[in-house]
């Protein structure tokens, strides 16, 4: 069912003084991006079923979780799941470590595997990564950081993209020089989180403090950090001057809107709509088919709990609709129930539209 999800015209077609530099085309090395309106890597989220509806609605790329490239040369088989990129137009896998043999090693087996482009996380947070030394840790020494840029970028022939934040706190701001050092290196695109380490996901992302990133380099910088609409994309990209924006949580539950992010900013259109609750509902019921197929129905089912939670919350129906709906389809251990569920769902709340209308 998957397979039958509608497309949408690229964007860089698009032409004209008020098109958004997000709206256009992104050279990444030898690799030609239609747009700037990228898909983050989130861990739990952008596994290949969720990758593959955001390609389909016209995001410019769209990124695989994280991979620890050590696990990743020891064949894990949940790791190698994680790397899938069957079906994409464009197959990026982020590679997070802190050996430059293992990030060389795995940089190898990601070019196997078919991989377009890699991406190096120098931007995760999260304590279980930053207390391995990998991630945002990195920033913390820049000497360590670029030789596993230098080893990821020798050890492949396609384009090394690389993902960080402003530093690791306001006292040490390092974002520039480690772009200049990592452009000098062989890197064909930063991605800056607008905010540092120690702020986690704390406050509001300071897409200002992008800009000095932008000019310190020749290469496209994308801007990440609570852009969740289309009026976030368009001033994170006039404060920061990037040539695109990243999209994280922005997309739970709205796989479509990066494509329609970029969509809209190609044609100075004032808002983006949501597809149609019909269509909402097709998208819903084949991402849980995907993920049941893709994992399997015991975790296929677990996985996709918190996709049906996020779709029901942004179809438009109540909050205690959707609450009450969540509760239901979220604790049910019943695949076909669930899928029958969400077209009940979806059905409800099309018609409390229609009469309300």
């Amino acid at each position: 069912m998957i397979n039958a999800l509608p497309t949408i015209e690229t964007v860089s077609r698009v032409a004209g003084s008020a098109v958004s530099p997000a709206a256009t085309r992104l050279d990444i090395g030898q690799v030609v991006v239609p747009n700037g309106v990228v898909l983050a890597p989130m861990s739990g989220v952008s596994d290949l079923p969720f990758r593959r509806i955001a390609d389909r609605y016209g995001a410019g790329l769209v990124v695989s979780e994280m991979v620890a490239s050590r696990e990743l040369a020891a064949a894990r088989p949940d790791v190698e799941r994680r790397a899938e990129g069957g079906g994409l137009s464009c197959y990026v896998i982020q590679l997070i470590g802190h050996e430059t043999l293992w990030m060389a090693e795995g940089a190898r087996i990601a070019a196997g595997l078919g991989a377009d482009i890699i991406d190096i996380n120098m931007g995760c947070p999260a304590r279980e990564v930053t207390g391995r030394q990998s991630g945002s840790a990195l920033m913390r020494d820049l000497d360590h950081a670029l030789a596993l840029i230098e080893a990821v970028v020798g050890a492949v022939d396609i384009p090394v993209t690389l993902k960080m934040r402003l530093g690791w706190d306001d006292k040490s701001v390092n974002a520039p020089a480690l772009a200049r050092r990592a452009e000098a290196a062989g890197i064909r695109m930063l991605t800056v989180h607008a905010r540092t380490r120690c702020q986690f996901f704390k406050g509001h992302a300071d897409w200002r403090r992008v800009e000095p990133v932008v000019d310190a380099v020749d290469i496209p910088v994308l801007v990440n950090g609570d852009i969740l609409s289309l009026a976030d994309a368009r001033l994170a990209l006039s404060q920061s001057g990037a040539s695109g924006v990243m999209i994280g949580r922005g997309a739970y539950g709205a796989p479509w809107l990066p494509g329609r992010i970029a969509t809209a900013l190609a044609s100075s259109a004032a808002s983006v709509r949501s597809p149609p609750l019909v269509e909402q509902r097709d998208v819903a019921i084949a991402h849980v088919e995907a993920m049941l197929a893709h994992y399997g129905t015991r975790l296929g089912l677990k996985n996709a709990r918190k996709h049906v939670g996020w779709y029901l919350e942004t179809s438009g129906a109540a909050s205690d609709v959707a609450k009450a709906w969540r509760r239901r389809l979220c604790t049910d251990e019943n695949a076909a129930s669930v899928l029958a569920g969400l077209t009940e769902f979806y059905d409800r709340v099309e018609h409390r539209q229609a009469v309300m209308a």
